[in-house]
């Protein structure tokens, strides 16, 4: 019999992993204060819980994905928190907390007896719906050995240290690149059609090349040549993650002359399209002041 896990968190990223767990054979209690979200996961076959403490009273092992390092604290930690849960062992963080409230989060965890476990994934929607994600896992090893089968049904997971944020530390290196990759190719997109080159053939000969990004290859057709703007990632959640980088740099006393000028770019992509903006309208900011479209025309969805 498969084991019962708690998950709590259903938005983009967590309702397809949710999903993905229930379709596997897991008995799955949710909690989430998104009721519409709630109705679709019990509709899926999931249990609903009340609250985090009662997802800790029902199941061993909880996952959480959450959007903010104080929310993931709150939930595991607060009042009416998983940790008040009379059955959680292990609390599994997918969110994107960075390592300082990570370790934070794991310490407060291992007073009251529970393995804590980063796990930060990477990958957008589309992954989670696949189950192709990457997740950086850290801590226990034990424990990861005896959970990477439920790691395997949401993506490839990777074992990456022993210590509490060392999963964060990698999942922050990563969306540092990808949000690196993001603004650099707006810009350079904006260039070439500038220049009056064709956004379609630039996709082709840059994913061809050593250019080569996912921004190009994924991003750019699906969201920003259709002029769509819906890929499935907010830009004050890659602000967030490209913060918790320059800090944790900045803590390690590592240079970030790049980095600080890409945080600078999602800094102002932030406060013009305000929270819930898609991060692909980063490219509307260069697109402003220069007067010019980067739109495809081919595969263009319709108005």
């Amino acid at each position: 019999m498969a084991e019962t896990l708690g998950f709590i968190g259903l938005g983009a990223m967590g309702a397809p992993m949710s999903r993905r767990l229930i379709e596997a054979g897991y008995k799955v209690i949710v909690a989430d204060l998104d009721k519409a979200a709630l109705d679709k996961a019990i509709a899926l076959g999931a249990e609903a819980a009340a609250s985090p403490a009662d997802v800790g009273s029902k199941a061993e092992t909880v996952l959480v994905s959450l959007p903010t390092p104080d929310v993931v604290k709150q939930v595991a930690l607060g009042p009416n928190g998983v940790a008040e849960g009379s059955r959680v062992k292990t609390f599994i963080d997918l969110s994107t907390t960075g390592p300082r409230a990570a370790i934070d989060i794991a310490n407060g965890l291992k007073a009251k007896g529970i393995v804590p476990m980063d796990a930060p994934v990477s990958g957008g929607v589309g992954g989670a719906v696949k189950g192709t994600l990457a997740v950086m896992v850290s801590g226990d090893r034990a424990t990861w050995e005896r959970l990477e089968p439920v790691f395997k049904v949401i993506g490839k997971p990777f074992f990456v240290g022993e210590e509490a944020g060392q999963g964060q530390t990698m999942k922050i290196i990563n969306n540092l690149l990808s949000a690196t990759a993001m603004a650099a190719s707006a810009e350079a997109f904006v260039m070439g059609a500038k220049a009056g080159l064709d956004p379609d053939v630039m996709v082709d000969v840059i994913s061809a090349g050593s250019g080569r990004n996912t921004a190009v290859t994924d991003k750019f057709p699906s969201a920003i040549l259709t002029r769509s703007f819906d890929y499935g990632f907010r830009t004050e959640l890659m602000y967030k993650d490209v913060k918790l980088a320059i800090d944790e740099a900045e803590a390690l006393g590592v240079p970030m002359w790049i980095g600080q000028m890409v945080k600078q770019w999602w800094s102002y992509a932030y406060s013009r399209g305000g929270k819930t903006e898609d991060f692909t309208n980063i490219i509307r900011y260069v697109e402003e002041p220069v007067g010019v479209e980067v739109r495809g025309r081919r595969n263009t969805k319709p108005e």
